[in-house]
This record gives C-alpha cells, structure tokens and sequence, in this order.
C-alpha cells in the first residue's frame, strides 16, 4: 500500500496521540500531590519531551518500519528484546483505553447523567469509533484526526483566553504545600500525559518522505503540546487555586469561571475529542507493530498477522480490561510503566543505532531522563516486566519448534544493511543536513 500521510496528518495524530487525555484529569491530580509547585513537574516533562520525541523521530526517519520501538530494540539487542518491547507497548494499549475513557465517562456523566452506564457507554462509542477509523486505513484515519486536533486546539485557546482576566497569583502560595518531594509524586502522574511519543514511531514507514516527513511532524508536535499543557495548566492553577487539588472537573471549573453557560456538556464535548484523538492515534501505531511483531515471529501470525487481526485483538482486549474495572489511578500506572520502560530500551537502543554526534547526544538525555521516570513510577512498572516474561516464554517456545526464528534474523539482517548504507551519507531533515 502506497504510503499517504502527509507531515499535518502526522502532526495530528502526534499531538493526539500525546496530549490525549492528560488535560481532563492531570491538573488536578497533580495540583493534589505537589500544590502550585506542580507547576515545575509540568515544565520538567515539556522539557523531557523534545529530547526523546527527537530521539524517536530520529529513528523514524532513518528505519521507517512498522514495528517502531520494537524494532529499534530488536536492531541492538537482538530479537528477544525486540518482541519485549514490542509486548510492552502493544498489550498496554488495550489496558490503557479504559483508563482514557473512564476520564472522559466522568465528564459525559456530568452532563447528561447516568452514572457507570454513561462511563461504560462512552467507552464503547470511543474504542468502536477509533477501531472502524482504523480499518479505513491511514489516509481516512489521518484525515479525521486533523479535524479533531483542530477542533481541540480552539476549546483549548478559547478555555485559557476566558480564565485569563480572573488569574489570581496569589493563588501561588503556598507552593509547595506537600514539601518538594510532592514533586516527584506528581511527574510520576503525569507520566501518563506525556506518553505518546513512541507510538508515532511505528508509523514512520506511512509517511510519504519518513526522512524528511517525521522529524518535521514530531518537532511540530512538540512545540504545540508543550504550549497547550504548559498554559492550560498553569490557568489552572492561577484560577482555580486550591480548589484545584479537589476538581474532577478542571476544564469544566474553568470556562464556568470565564465563560458560564452550559459548560458541562462543552467540557463533555472537549473530554470525547481528547480521548478519540489519544486512542485512535494508540490504535494505528498499535496495529502496525502487531503486524510487524507478527511478521517477526514475537506473535503467532495466525492471531496478529493482518492489520484488522491486530486492531480486532486490541479491540476485544480492551473490552476484557473494561470488564475488570480495576482502579483508574493503579490502572493509569501499570500504564505508564509499560510505556517508560519501552523508552528506556528505545533510548539505549537509540545510543547503539544512532551515529556520533548531536543525535546521539540528545538520546543520552532522553535515556537518563526517562531512568529516572522509571524509578518515580515505583512498583507498577513491574507490569512491564511481565509482559517482558512473556515475550521471551513464547521466543523460547517458537524457538524450541524451529518456527520463525530464521524468518526474523533474515530481516534484521536486512535492517542492519540499511544502516550500514545510510550511516556513509548525511541525512536530510528538513532542510537542514544531521551531523553522523
């Protein structure tokens, strides 16, 4: 299939992908664990954010290949690593969607009533929609997110211009309520709306130029999430003040301060917007590395092999993870553990993949940086390590039969060509040449 999308697509699907569900909820989960001083967590993590989206951009444009991450990590260390990673990341999506929806089914539910009904109604309509936008393919599904990241990005502006004249900086003090140690506690919160950044990667080889196309729509990315958090957060705290920590409710809380009127059913239309945006864009990049964990031999063909294959398992995966109505708070954090250990195997992979030089460099800050994100977690990211088990039980089984084994080193070996080749030619991002 031709590759079609385009660096705005793939901008949208970025930001959607990244910003998700993180503005309904976050600030005041935050706000609740650090006070004001929550406001340096926010700041750290845009920080963090430019340094490993480029690291995964970087990857993207030199290894198009829809098995992301993975497939970093199976280029240096081997296939056993790769299909860890590749668990990690793929079997997180599904137990992340009930999470996602769970924020934005408060918010429906304080609109239109209903209670768990509502929530589990709202879930079904968002993982519905995003699983048949997907069997569309890329170019229908790139499309859609454009109008939605759009769409979001006003209710965004028009949110923060309306508390504007009603900033109060006195609401800054205390602040740090809870001591600096409150700070730790609230990056790891907000761990979870940053992560994204890996899940564009398994869609580098989808873009028309991943070369030139992917760094380009990362660092677009970058600049527009990081504005978006940094202001709505920082409103949040200026307007809301202490009761910030106890909203369930912020964008709600704020455009009935700026604006009135109906805003809950706005702020429920803002909450389905983010969420469809984060899990559709998980759902395309999910789909493709169940493909290619599939073609690799780290999943059974017959189950994953076929892009609807794998969007049908994600699909019927996330509805048992539903059913089992675990915490959201514990469930958010076996998320993020997930997620930050494939961006500690994805950065070191990045330090043996990338060439010498400035690449390599802003990799290393990603991977100490994303050490620390690990440890902040705490014991939830022992999740990831189970799914790790797993990858490498079934390696050992398919192994012991002989299957799929030659079939994967054939196309690592292929992989490892390739950048032998491009590693004697300066690559072009933009319109900028990258030193190696």
């Amino acid at each position: 299939m031709t590759a079609r999308l385009s660096v705005a697509q793939g901008t949208a699907l970025s930001i959607g992908a990244v910003l998700g569900t993180g503005l309904i909820s976050m600030p005041a989960l935050a706000a609740a664990a650090a006070g004001p001083a929550a406001l340096l967590a926010w700041l750290a993590l845009i920080l963090l954010s430019a340094p490993l989206a480029w690291t995964f951009a970087a990857l993207g444009a030199r290894f198009p290949d829809g098995g992301g991450v993975a497939t970093y990590a199976g280029m240096a260390f081997g296939r056993r690593a790769s299909a860890a990673v590749g668990w990690c990341f793929f079997f997180a999506v599904p137990l992340g969607a009930p999470v996602a929806t769970s924020f934005t089914g408060g918010y429906v539910a304080d609109a239109l009533g209903g209670g768990r009904t509502t929530e589990l109604l709202t879930f079904l309509g968002v993982v519905l929609t995003a699983y048949v936008m997907n069997l569309f393919g890329l170019r229908i599904s790139g499309r859609v997110q454009l109008v939605l990241t759009g769409t979001l990005a006003l209710l965004l502006v028009v949110t923060v211009l309306a508390a504007l004249p009603h900033l109060r900086f006195a609401n800054l003090t205390p602040f740090a309520p809870h001591g600096w140690a409150g700070l730790g506690a609230a990056a790891a919160i907000l761990v979870w709306g940053f992560a994204g950044w890996e899940a564009l990667s398994s869609l580098s080889a989808e873009y028309r130029n991943p070369r030139r196309d992917v760094p380009r729509a990362t660092m677009l990315a970058v600049a527009v999430v990081g504005v978006l958090y940094l202001a709505v957060a920082a409103v949040s705290v200026l307007t809301l003040g202490p009761g910030l920590a106890t909203s369930r409710a912020p964008l709600a809380d704020l455009l009935a301060i700026g604006v009135g009127g109906p805003v809950r059913t706005v702020t429920a239309v803002v909450a389905v917007v983010l969420t469809l945006g984060a899990v559709n864009a998980y759902f395309a990049g999910a789909g493709r590395l169940g493909v290619a964990l599939a073609r690799d031999g780290a999943l059974p063909a017959r189950v994953f092999g076929g892009r609807r294959r794998s969007l049908t398992v994600i699909l019927v995966v996330s509805l048992g993870c539903a059913l089992l109505r675990l915490p959201v708070a514990r469930s958010a954090l076996l998320v993020t553990g997930c997620f930050t250990l494939v961006y500690v195997i994805g950065t070191a992979a990045a330090l043996r993949l990338l060439p010498r030089g400035w690449s390599r460099v802003v990799a290393g800050v990603a991977f100490v940086a994303v050490c620390g994100l690990l440890w902040l977690n705490g014991w939830p990211a022992l999740l990831s390590l189970g799914f790790a088990a797993g990858a490498l039980t079934y390696q050992v089984l398919t192994d012991k039969f002989g299957q799929n084994r030659q079939a994967f080193v054939d196309q690592f070996r292929v992989h490892r060509a390739e950048a032998e080749d491009q590693a004697a030619a300066p690559a072009v991002v933009g319109a900028q040449v990258v030193d190696r």
